[in-house]
């Protein structure tokens, strides 16, 4: 089926009529991201006061009545226009591809006076209104109509209207002449436009965003110039598939995981009865552990319905692990004389474990004390730092990454063999020996060795003998203790050493592995070298013979690699089963020292982790779409790494400093994953994830057309770094009281040692890429001054200092990383913020004139996407704001009148 229609092909439906045109895009808008869109945007004039002193402040109100239904339905209204007869309204009211409108359709425009907008229902009363039939508008010459704006009883005229066809992203005639800033010249519109991806990099993306795309929405604006033309804004909001779809993969992975550390638990073989019990303890505990994941899992496989986790529901326990409100929020500007803009801010409630709660803090706080409380175990256990735990798991990995890999590559090898194959016998020896390097190096590292004997002690039967000479803790791994039984427990400060333990047969078992892949290389190099002198000797007498030999000497090549093969796998497989026992065996500490704390803490981290995970994915899939043809992108993505930039707008009072720990951690976690961009194979375009709690993989599918646009190096699937940053700046009335009464060395902290991850990228950019890599109006030196700008902010440790977040925001998009916008659930804070950025961004960058500024974020925010987000969440128009909440808000941080009041967060 088509996913992309010529403009000229959608005119000719357009003068066929609507009912042939809504039967097209029926039929194809499952092919589309976003669709085509009816945007009906009205202007009036010359509108009668009732008093001729009074100033009108107007908005109208848009009713569709049905061909079939006869019922008149009130479908949506503009924003408010103040004091003037004729109003210039900014803001488009759409109408979606799904929504049923015929030529036969009639709309109502309804003219009301606002008298006052601070009440919760807005005072208002009648001007005018007129209605027309779509028919007519569509083929009206010049595809424009003028309006007569009447009283109720159809007599009196109080002005007109006017309604014109636009198309989004193509100069018009009437762009080129100037306007006034009074709207006396506005032409307002009809818009049917094409999807945004079209508009991105063509229609070959189209299926790969619809994976990760769906239920969008979209309103448009035309904003003055400060050189009086007209600019267009097309603001898009759209959920992603990947709020369900990462967090069950990710659920799986750790389900499969935990699995695998039980069993290996269980594989420790037989222990003294003190450590058998903390065996069966831990065992017990992560067995608990594992059904919940796999009721949650089950759970979530039973969701249908929306793709995205309302604010409403961030406290419930089958959807701890979904983020709240994830949205792609997008702003495709065109500007008379600029080139055609985009601008993407992933907005998504702050990565917390609510279901969990924040009585005893966040995951910052709550970590940190668990690691000071398992330092000063007495006697329960042996203490390992996090570094050696982190680093067992590690081992544990690579053994089950590696050991199937050396061993199939060994089967390669004799099969290569049995064939009598030269190149192939090459090849297989080249990537057995590759594998099996890794494999030696993985252990070679003390904590295996210290692991080792401490299990040889735990076993049953183990004395302990007096302790050798003074060794080095950093050698052995960490602060260690050990013990047989409880009675004879107590805190030592190095390994005990058994008279029995040969702490040499370690290094013998692991330097075998070595040994043993020498003897297969020298025999392959022996057998090669024998069959090249036989071969030119046979050669030389008869030709005929060298292919007689081959099938005289095959068995000879598989019957001498045979045994050397065994051999190393029988020293690999030795070198696996003690290396397990001994990780597995630090592992078993690291559970028992904190029960039930420490699965606790790792469940939260898990929660936070998966929300956090989530949003990632959707942002680096957006940024990876939209820079497929920005090779210096391309270039910085394979050589720097990606910035993600978070922007945090909770307060460091209460329960929101808990989440702002949470999400510090939950961020921090991010860089351990690493992507990789695959060529999709089948028609599941969706993100596939690999790897363990300490590194996952992403692997991101795109269609064979898309694939073929990246730099070799990618396509080879050189694995992408991130390197998330975040930047939290409290702004409501809580923060008043963090400020006054309470503590900011939190957020003090987390932008400290942001700033400084950001300059580590910065460092590290300038190091790998090309002065002249970003774009033309972006330079170096005006980087270099914004960040130490940021670091000045930061350091001023003002109160409400929002000039850190621009500058931050600022920084990312020149550095062309992602960013992100949080505040707890992603309606209310973080709706004033990217409306504010966008406005921001179209008076700096696109010269949207000085004087629209503020209505330009007021129509943003009272009609805009923002406000359909808020009723998506909680079924209301309002943002959940009071007034004496507002008067702590920074001032353009502020909604305008008649869009807060009482609402659920």
């Amino acid at each position: 089926m088509r996913t992309h229609i010529h403009i000229l092909e959608l005119m000719s439906l357009w003068q066929g009529g609507l009912q042939k045109l809504q039967v097209f895009l029926v039929e194809t808008k499952s092919q589309f991201i976003f669709y085509f869109y009816f945007v009906l945007s009205p202007a009036c004039k010359d509108l009668v006061a009732a008093t001729r002193d009074r100033k009108l402040n107007t908005f109208i109100q848009v009713s569709v009545v049905h061909p079939a239904e006869h019922i008149l339905t009130r479908y949506s209204s503009t924003e408010i226009v103040e004091g003037t007869r004729d109003p210039l309204f900014l803001t488009g009211v759409t109408f979606p591809p799904e929504y049923p409108i015929y030529e036969e359709t009639k709309i109502k425009l309804t003219v009301y006076d606002v008298k006052d907008k601070s009440q919760d229902t807005v005072s208002r009363s009648f001007l005018g209104c007129t209605t027309f039939r779509v028919g007519d508008l569509v083929k009206s010459k010049e595809q424009q109509l003028t309006l007569t704006l009447r009283t109720s009883d159809g007599g009196k005229t109080v002005g007109t209207i006017e309604v014109n066809l636009v198309k989004m992203g193509e100069l018009e005639d009437e762009e080129t002449d100037h306007i006034t800033t009074d709207g006396q010249d506005q032409k307002c519109a009809l818009v049917r436009e094409c999807t945004t991806a079209e508009g991105i990099s063509g229609k070959d993306n189209l299926p790969s965003l619809n994976a990760v795309l769906k239920n969008p929405i979209c309103k448009l604006y035309r904003f003055p110039t400060s050189d009086n033309k007209w600019m267009r804004i097309r603001e898009q909001m759209a959920e992603t598939t990947l709020s369900f779809h990462i967090p069950k993969e990710l659920i799986n992975l750790h389900i499969k995981e935990d699995m695998r550390r039980n069993q290996e638990l269980k594989d420790l073989g037989e222990l003294a009865p003190h450590w058998d019990n903390m065996r069966k303890s831990v065992i017990a505990h992560c067995d608990q552990m594992l059904s919940m994941y796999q009721d949650t899992l089950a759970e979530l496989g039973k969701h249908t319905g929306s793709s995205f986790k309302s604010s409403c529901s961030k406290g419930e326990k089958t959807l701890e692990f979904i983020p709240i409100n994830l949205h792609l929020q997008r702003m495709h500007v065109h500007s008379p004389r600029l080139k055609d803009a985009l601008y993407d801010v992933i907005t998504v409630g702050a990565p917390a474990a609510h279901f969990q709660g924040f009585k005893n803090g966040g995951l910052r706080k709550l970590l940190s004390k668990f690691e000071a409380e398992r330092r000063n175990t007495g006697y329960q256990c042996i203490y390992y730092s996090p570094e050696n735990t982190a680093k067992a798991k590690e081992v544990l990995s690579n053994i089950n990454h590696l050991q199937p890999l050396i061993s199939s590559h060994a089967d390669l090898l004799l099969n290569s063999a049995s064939q009598h194959s030269p190149d192939s016998l090459k090849n297989s020896l080249k990537m057995l020996s590759e594998k099996t390097e890794l494999f030696v190096h993985a252990f070679k590292d003390q904590l295996v060795r210290s692991a080792l004997l401490a299990l040889y002690t735990a076993r049953p039967g183990c004395v302990l003998k007096k302790p050798a000479g003074p060794r080095n803790s950093a050698e052995e791994g960490g602060d260690l203790q050990h013990q047989d039984h409880p009675s004879q427990i107590k805190r030592q400060d190095s390994i005990p050493h058994h008279s029995e333990y040969d702490e040499e047969e370690w290094d013998r078992v692991w330097a075998n592995v070595g040994k043993s892949l020498n003897c297969v290389i020298a025999m392959v190099d022996r057998l090669l070298e024998k069959d090249s002198v036989s071969n030119i000797k046979e050669g030389e007498n008869d030709p005929s013979a060298a292919d007689c030999n081959v099938l005289h000497t095959g068995g000879d090549w598989y019957e001498q690699l045979y045994p050397l093969v065994i051999t190393l796998k029988d020293c690999m497989g030795e070198v696996v089963t003690r290396a397990k026992q001994s990780m597995a065996f630090v592992l078993l500490q690291e559970l028992a020292c904190g029960l039930p704390q420490c699965l606790m803490l790792t469940l939260r981290r898990d929660i936070v982790f998966s929300q956090a995970l989530a949003g990632l994915v959707c942002g680096f899939v957006i940024k990876l779409h939209t820079g497929l043809r920005d090779q210096g992108f391309l270039q910085q993505l394979h050589s720097v790494g990606l910035l993600v930039q978070y922007e945090g707008l909770l307060s460091t009072y209460s329960e929101e400093a808990g989440m702002l720990e949470d999400m510090a951690v939950g961020i921090s976690d991010l860089q351990k994953v690493m992507f990789k961009v695959i060529e999709a194979k089948s028609e599941d375009f969706l993100p596939i994830i690999t790897g363990r709690r300490e590194h996952y993989i992403i692997e991101v599918q795109l269609p064979a057309k898309m694939f073929e646009l990246l730099p070799q190096e990618i396509k080879e699937g050189k694995l992408l770094r991130m390197y998330p940053v975040l930047f939290n700046v409290g702004i409501n009335e809580q923060q008043t009281l963090a400020e006054r009464f309470g503590d900011t060395t939190l957020q003090e902290n987390i932008n400290q040692e942001n700033l400084e991850l950001l300059k580590e990228y910065y460092k590290l950019f300038t190091e790998k890429m090309p002065p002249d890599c970003l774009p033309h109006f972006q330079e170096q030196n005006d980087l270099k001054g914004l960040l130490e700008n940021l670091h000045q902010n930061i350091q001023a440790k003002k109160r409400k200092n929002v000039e850190i977040m621009w500058l931050a925001a600022t920084i990312c998009r020149k550095l062309n990383g992602v960013r992100f916008t949080c505040c707890k659930s992603a309606k209310d804070r973080t709706s004033m913020s990217v409306t504010l950025e966008q406005c921001s961004i179209l008076r700096d960058e696109h010269q949207l004139h000085k004087d629209f500024f503020i209505r330009a974020l007021d129509c943003m925010r009272r009609e805009g996407c923002r406000i359909e987000n808020v009723l998506k969440n909680v079924k209301c128009r309002k943002y959940a704001f009071n007034m004496i909440q507002l008067m702590a808000f920074p001032k353009y941080y502020r909604p305008p009148e008649g869009t807060y009041g009482k609402a659920d967060t």
